[in-house]
């Protein structure tokens, strides 16, 4: 449902005088998307979805009074960050006023390993800063260069530093939050300690992210390697390795089988046809006996980059997590993918076996509590909707979890189950259901026909 037509938008419009407002219909478009296409079945639900107006805020006061206009005029109201996410986070249902917060991008402290920031922030410009004083982000996304902080913590789950920080998730990757409420009067809140879970990685479906304090990892020089091995059994069980050597240091840990390593066209020099490889960024004062790792599982580094190098150009980061879907379907359209926790090298093994090339391989190591698993973003040649729905029964029927990427729902793409934490903090910081309607199935589900009573 669409509800601008019940909206008085000339009211609403003078209310937010002062604030940048875009109209234009080619940037609503461009504003009210995000990677969904990604997914065949997101592509054909969310095509059509558009903001009536973009607003920019510069400041928390800004917001404030957004978010008082969407209160009284009952308009529906979507948090942006950069747009880079993959579910459809970030595209509005129903209409109404697309906040993005691109703007609000001030970085109000860097000391002692913990940061202040607005969640407009670019996670390059962070680490730009922080890297001088021995600091850098713990994990970030491979749209690393335009992701904003608030949009990786609102609809992220993990990335590039995972294999050693776990998951945005985890207890201690996120140390507080201020949040401003969808009410008449609208408050700022500020959440801290366990608290920030109500709205860490809820799709903005609960109150507005305006800043976040988020402890920082030790900065080191991280050096890049491709290295090659004969089949994917090798190459899996040298990056398990990897993930399991406590004492090496590194941010990245991915593999993929030869029928990924295909279309990854630029670095086809360094990718022999018919072997399988891993990615890996890897401190400096690791690379020694990073190397006689390789050694014992008879890999062959045929890319090798020092810290200092790394900085210029593409990073291998851009050809991993989601980036390696993204250089595939620009080959191949056809192409999809899927969200999976294997939880052992073995279960990888038997179901490449199962499927071919139907699925194909990619992993990307990560910490998943307190130990090294490996996480698939396996790439899959797309045929129905059945079948996909198929393949992600046969995944879960062996052992694996799925965090369903072709779902906008919150609750179903990856914990399946309603968290009541986060639904009754939506009842109170937005009555009406105005925050992204029509993500939270929580809500949904308690609330068909909205909340009676509530103005």
């Amino acid at each position: 449902m669409n509800v601008a037509a019940e909206i008085p938008w000339e009211r609403a419009i003078a209310a937010l005088e002062g604030i940048e407002q875009i109209t234009d219909p080619n940037q609503l478009t461009k504003l009210s998307q995000d990677y969904y296409h990604f997914s065949p079945i997101l592509a054909a639900q969310l095509v059509d979805k558009r903001a009536d107006l973009v607003v920019r805020p510069t400041s928390e006061v800004d917001v404030l009074r957004v978010a008082q206009v969407c209160a009284r005029y009952h308009i529906p109201l979507t948090v942006r960050g950069a747009g880079t996410g993959n579910y459809g986070q970030c595209v509005p249902l129903q209409g109404g006023i697309v906040l993005d917060l691109i703007k609000l991008n001030q970085i109000h402290s860097i000391r002692q390993g913990v940061a202040v920031v607005d969640p407009g922030v670019r996670l390059a410009n962070f680490d730009k800063q922080a890297r001088p004083q021995g600091w850098e982000w713990r994990m970030y996304p491979s749209t690393y260069r335009t992701a904003t902080i608030g949009g990786f913590f609102g609809g992220g789950s993990g990335g590039i530093g995972s294999i050693t920080y776990g998951q945005l998730r985890d207890r201690g990757n996120l140390n507080a939050v201020r949040v401003v409420t969808l009410e008449n009067y609208p408050q700022v809140l500020e959440l801290r300690g366990d608290a920030v879970q109500q709205v860490n990685h809820a799709y903005g479906t609960n109150g507005v992210i305006t800043r976040l304090e988020v402890p920082l990892a030790p900065a080191y020089d991280w050096a890049e390697s491709i290295i090659t091995f004969p089949d994917l059994t090798t190459a899996a069980r040298f990056g398990q390795a990897l993930g399991d050597s406590d004492g090496l240091v590194k941010k990245l840990v991915t593999v993929c089988a030869p029928s990924v390593c295909q279309y990854l066209t630029a670095l086809q020099d360094y990718l022999p046809q018919g072997q399988a490889c891993a990615l890996v960024m890897i401190a400096e004062s690791s690379l020694e006996p990073f190397r006689e790792l390789v050694r014992e599982f008879n890999g062959k580094i045929t890319y090798e980059k020092s810290a200092i190098e790394a900085q210029k150009g593409i990073s291998l980061a851009e050809f991993t997590w989601n980036h390696t879907t993204l250089h595939a379907r620009a080959i191949d359209a056809n192409l999809t993918y899927l969200q999976t926790f294997y939880f052992t090298v073995e279960r990888v093994l038997e179901l490449e076996q199962q499927f071919g090339d139907e699925v194909m391989i990619h992993l990307e190591f990560m910490r998943v509590e307190g130990r090294v698993m490996p996480a698939g973003l396996q790439l899959v040649r797309y045929s129905t909707p059945e079948r996909l729905k198929e393949i992600i029964a046969l995944h879960e029927a062996a052992g694996c979890a799925i965090a369903d990427p072709h779902t906008y729902i919150l609750e179903d793409g990856g914990r399946k189950v309603i968290d009541p934490v986060q639904l009754a903090f939506k009842e109170f910081v937005d009555p009406q259901g105005l925050c992204n309607p029509g993500k939270m199935r929580g809500w949904s589900e308690k609330y068909p026909r909205g909340r009676v009573g509530q103005v």
